[in-house]
């Protein structure tokens, strides 16, 4: 009899177990071993345990509100359609890409293996018509720029350069041929594309002149000169290299294939941020280039700058999604980190910090989020996108600092993401215009007077 009380008494312990959690727990300590140093408690030890435990409860550690950076809830504004793309890139970047980026961005290497899989997404040239192009609103291209640089901005680089100003280019300022040839191979990720505006003495300057030259011989042109941190560079299939014509003086555009005679490639070495983009200097001698891959429509700077103009509302997108991921991973460290018996995220100093870093990334996403729309309506100014960018990477070197700072020691380590957000988010505040070339352009939208230098 006494076996079947015991057997009895089993089956009322078992209907009242969480298996599934009990599972979890074993996962995390030796739960044979827990059980035995349980059992040699006394009645008042087990009783002061639990009391310990509820008060812990009590005190935050469980039943917290989710980690979300998306604060006005954003993502309401979004169709279904458009929510359920946002959330398949999250996933895939989640699933896919998150494990590799510290090791490769330590080693400063590419995940190659990440393309055949970023293809099945099916997101280059999102706002691009035709092609086997999605044809989706520019803030579509917004929201996934966003969702890639949350987790890696040297991913979200790629994507940019690729799908942005290398597919833009040709989308822009590429004749009916030139965009047959090259957007749909390019749309499902074959054929990889970069852009060479950068040069090595030439940089915010280049709308007052380019030193990289192209000449036409009578048969092809001939491209010399150099080109900067140009990324994707180093492995990309064809490269967009923008250069001004010896005889009228105009930027026109080339369509650079990689094993075209007397264009070299060499990666860049040493960088402090974006190590898992590969930047490279390019160099042209006599580079031979035959008209029919010269860009048709480009004839000026004005054409690059359209190309400019309409990814650099991407780049601001990119500024909020480094600044989410850095403030999503900090408030997700604070509510761990336990000093003095407590959580940090319970302390009012570091209350603060996580205060100011939502309401400068909510800013942040509130502005993208309209900037997009005045894209999608046609509306959107050069100094529209300036702003976007001045405003974005300004805020989100705050947020990034502030991340940093409230993890302490650990905000200097890769483990923890935020030391990669810290160095990466310097890139973003410099490139596709710096601060103070794109205060001048909104200067003088706002005054009506130039400052820029003649």
């Amino acid at each position: 009899m006494a076996f079947f009380g015991k057997v009895r008494n089993t089956i009322n312990l078992l209907k009242n177990i969480d298996l599934d959690q009990l599972s979890k727990i074993n996962k995390q300590i030796d739960l044979q071993e827990a059980m035995q140093t349980l059992g040699q408690l006394d009645e008042n030890q087990l009783k002061g345990l639990m009391k310990m435990l509820k008060t812990k409860r009590r005190k935050g550690q469980h039943d917290l509100p989710p980690i979300d950076g998306d604060f006005y809830n954003l993502d309401l504004k979004l169709t279904e359609e458009q929510r359920e793309l946002q959330l398949k890139v999250r996933n895939f970047m989640e699933d896919e890409v998150r494990l590799l980026v510290n090791d490769h961005w330590n080693r400063a290497k590419f995940p190659f293996e990440i393309i055949e899989k970023f293809k099945k997404l099916n997101i280059a040239g999102v706002p691009y018509e035709g092609y086997g192009c999605p044809n989706l609103p520019f803030l579509m291209e917004g929201i996934i720029a966003q969702e890639i640089a949350r987790v890696d901005v040297s991913i979200s680089t790629f994507f940019g350069v690729h799908s942005g100003l290398a597919m833009g280019s040709i989308y822009l300022c590429g004749s009916d041929e030139q965009k047959e040839e090259w957007l749909p191979k390019m749309q499902r990720l074959e054929t990889i594309g970069a852009f060479g505006l950068t040069e090595p003495n030439v940089g915010s300057g280049a709308a007052g002149g380019l030193e990289t030259t192209c000449k036409w011989d009578g048969e092809n042109w001939a491209i010399n000169g150099q080109k900067k941190w140009i990324g994707n560079a180093t492995f990309a299939d064809v490269i967009v290299i923008w250069a001004r014509d010896e005889d009228s003086n105009q930027v026109k555009g080339f369509l650079v294939r990689k094993d075209n005679p007397g264009f070299k490639a060499e990666k860049m070495e040493d960088k402090m941020a974006l190590r898992i983009v590969q930047n490279a200097l390019i160099t042209l001698t006599d580079c031979k280039v035959p008209e029919s891959d010269r860009l048709q429509k480009a004839e000026s700077f004005r054409d690059t700058a359209k190309v400019l103009k309409m990814t650099r509302a991407g780049v601001a997108w990119q500024a909020v999604g480094c600044a989410r991921g850095a403030y999503e991973s900090a408030l997700k460290y604070t509510k761990k980190r336990e000093q003095f018996g407590r959580p940090i995220a319970s302390y009012q100093l570091i209350q603060n910090h996580l205060v100011e870093m939502i309401a400068n990334l909510t800013s942040m996403q509130t502005l993208c989020f309209r900037l997009s729309e005045l894209q999608d309506q046609g509306l959107l100014k050069d100094e529209h996108a300036s702003l976007a960018k001045v405003y974005t990477s300004m805020r989100m070197r705050d947020v990034v600092s502030r991340a940093r700072e409230v993890m302490g020691g650990n905000g200097i380590l890769l483990e923890y993401d935020v030391a990669r957000f810290v160095a990466d988010a310097e890139a973003i505040y410099s490139y596709e215009g710096t601060k103070e070339i794109n205060s001048l352009i909104v200067g003088r939208a706002i005054t009506g007077y130039s400052a820029f230098v003649n």
